[in-house]
């Protein structure tokens, strides 16, 4: 990895970030930040698509504050 791929600060070879995105198999996940894996799914498009739906419901639940 070239350090012009790194973010500021970054001291890692590889990022330290990850892809939502990751496949077992021939079948796709997408992971959220409260750690939830949401799949399988038939490609990365549609895992796309689930992970947009899943965000859109999230954007309406009411804040915890």
């Amino acid at each position: 990895m070239h350090a012009a791929n790194h973010i500021t600060g970054e001291l890692c070879d590889i990022p330290c970030r990850s892809d939502r995105f990751f496949c077992v198999g021939n079948q796709w996940y997408f992971s959220t930040r409260e750690g939830f894996d949401s799949g399988p799914y038939a490609d990365k498009q549609r895992a796309s698509q689930s992970l947009q739906r899943f965000l859109h419901v999230v954007e309406k639940l009411p804040s915890i504050h």
